[in-house]
């Protein structure tokens, strides 16, 4: 067992859930730019893509919760620090995916140097999270939610159940070498997941979809074309089909994969 975990991107979605996981379990260090205290991690301040800035922090660490997307030569960092494992988070569209594609690209470059860096390693590639749904907080006054890909339906996971598989990568040597597609336990539309959220805040709420022509020029504005253009060629192109469900959540943690309805009674209060 890994006696001292660093979870980096530990202020995010899937990296608070981790650190959440490990809690009361083993040592446990919280990477963040700011170096913010998540629950009862030790907080430690550092940027993933400036090398420089995390001079010290693998110290003394044994196993790494790890986002896609480090720069070459981080995992050489860890490495000569002693680390011995890596955990990495990727996505379920690194499989069959277009190199042409930059999340797709950036994934499976990722992947490639986990696999190359001589430590130990495990590859979570989850599908897409149910806390996207916090976009939509606070809900509309008039109920009327604008969403775009309105028609795709998504195996949408909880990211408690990454965080809890990610605690037993990070120190189960039968999981050593393995890449998990890890999904919900069904595939939902988002009308589907705002029915579910009417339903148990007692509001009468109505999912707009987004014109596919004004979705792009809003995400243009918020995020690189490139990326923009990615998830167009996922759910439009259909080079990726995130709907499909797997058994991957059930068989690591011997329980159903938690469902929508979970999620949004346990954050229910965000919007």
């Amino acid at each position: 067992m890994a006696d001292t975990v660093l979870v980096a991107g530990a202020t995010g979605n899937v990296g608070t859930e981790v650190v959440r996981a490990l809690s009361g379990t083993r040592e446990v260090r919280a990477l963040s730019r700011r170096g913010t205290a998540v629950g009862g991690a030790v907080p430690v301040a550092g940027d993933l893509g400036d090398r420089g800035s995390l001079s010290g922090a693998w110290d003394g660490v044994d196993a790494v919760f790890l986002p896609a997307g480090h720069p070459v030569g981080l995992l050489d960092d860890m490495r000569a620090a002693g680390v011995r494992r890596v955990v990495l988070l990727s996505t379920g569209a690194v499989v069959g995916g277009d190199l042409d594609n930059a999340v797709t690209r950036f994934n499976v470059v990722s992947e490639a140097a986990v696999r190359d860096a001589g430590l130990e390693w495990v590859v979570l590639r989850p599908s897409g999270f149910m806390s996207n749904a916090l976009q939509w907080a606070p809900l509309p006054v008039d109920g009327v939610v604008r969403e775009p890909f309105a028609d795709v339906p998504v195996a949408v996971i909880d990211p408690a159940d990454i965080g809890a598989v990610a605690a037993r990568a990070l120190a189960d040597p039968d999981l050593a070498g393995r890449s998990l597609r890890l999904t919900g336990p069904e595939a939902t539309r988002p009308a589907d997941r705002l029915a579910v959220l009417a339903e148990l805040l007692g509001r009468d709420l109505r999912l707009d979809p987004e014109p596919d022509d004004e979705a792009r020029a809003r995400m243009t504005a918020a995020m690189p074309e490139r990326y923009v253009d990615a998830f167009f060629r996922f759910f439009r192109g259909g080079e990726y089909d995130d709907g499909h469900v797997t058994t991957a959540v059930p068989d690591l943690l011997g329980r159903p994969a938690r469902t929508f309805r979970q999620w949004a009674q346990a954050h229910r209060a965000a919007f």
